[in-house]
């Protein structure tokens, strides 16, 4: 008799849950598309352009694929991949995402698996773009193209984390395969690109407390100079395709074969115009003429009409024999 009346009341009870609910469909949680103005991080301008953007809602921050243009011959999509940590359940119903700080032997694997058939090269040197510092690893193809797989984890200090505040967490990723641009090229991608994703909340800031203004700043001795060097190191260039320089190329004088090449800083003489006349001493070149110049001009030199005697073969005889002599 108990058992009969738990049984009844089951039924009843489910009965009662099915006539509340709504009965409406829904789709549980999964990545989406959504436009590129939503990306969380933004390329530089003149960088690669957004080819679309994947999001996954996480119950503890989201996740987002952007792909980019790519112009390689190596396999696989230029993209840049970034994941929000914040607090859980931010998104109800979406399970959480487990996150870890970068390791060396992580990072390992996600640079054999960003761009099969290419050796790539962990760069020892320390750097650091606008959100902190990041590394990077880098190389070449067999066709000539140059890949890059660069990582940033954007997290504040220990100690501004100790004050119950500052707790939020960005990492990303970024592969770059290009056939044209260099890998400096390719680099400043990776000091030009803005993260326009927040938390809610001053509690998940993931930046820390704002550093204080330079040192140098109303200080003594400490010159500051306008933005051509400077005392600062001068920006990373961004974009793909640097602009071409103009090149001038003189035009080339017409000389002969004959003419001696001037001495280096002596201006070169003009061009003789007419006919040469000989030095002192000198037997006449008749050949030297350009016949085609003074052909219209020639005029025959022999002599015309009578022979003027001088006036010292006058009036005396013997003085005209000579002359004539």
């Amino acid at each position: 008799m108990r058992l009969r009346k738990t049984i009844l009341l089951l039924a009843v009870a489910g009965m009662m849950a099915g006539c509340t609910s709504t009965g409406g469909a829904r789709q549980p949680s999964a990545p989406e598309t959504v436009a590129p103005e939503k990306a969380l991080v933004l390329p530089p301008p003149g960088g690669p352009s957004i080819v679309s953007v994947v999001e996954r809602k996480r119950g503890n921050g989201v996740e987002q694929t952007i792909s980019l243009f790519t112009s390689s011959s190596v396999p696989g999509q230029n993209s840049l991949k970034v994941q929000f940590f914040g607090a859980s359940g931010a998104n109800p119903g979406a399970g959480n995402a487990g996150f870890s700080k970068i390791n060396e032997s992580g990072i390992a694997r996600e640079v054999a698996r960003s761009a099969p058939g290419v050796r790539m090269a962990t760069s020892a040197t320390f750097l650091q773009n606008a959100y902190g510092p990041f590394g990077y690893a880098s190389g070449r193809s067999r066709a000539g193209d140059t890949c890059v797989y660069a990582w940033q984890q954007i997290r504040s200090s220990t100690a501004a984390n100790t004050q119950a505040r500052n707790f939020g967490m960005i990492q990303l990723r970024l592969r770059l395969c290009d056939a044209r641009a260099s890998e400096r090229q390719l680099l400043g991608i990776v000091y030009g690109y803005t993260v326009t994703g927040t938390f809610d909340g001053e509690v998940w800031n993931p930046y820390g407390n704002p550093p204080p203004a330079d040192v140098a700043l109303g200080r003594t001795g400490a010159p500051i100079y306008p933005d051509e060097g400077g005392y600062r190191a001068s920006p990373m260039p961004i974009g793909y395709e640097p602009a071409p320089a103009i090149v001038t190329r003189p035009r080339a004088a017409v000389r002969s074969a004959s003419t001696a090449q001037p001495a280096q800083g002596v201006a070169p003489a003009p061009a003789p115009i007419g006919p040469r006349v000989p030095l002192p001493g000198e037997a006449p070149q008749t050949s030297a003429r350009p016949a085609a110049a003074v052909a219209p001009i020639e005029q025959s030199v022999r002599a015309i009409g009578v022979t003027v005697p001088s006036p010292d073969c006058i009036g005396d005889a013997a003085m005209t024999a000579a002359c004539r002599r």
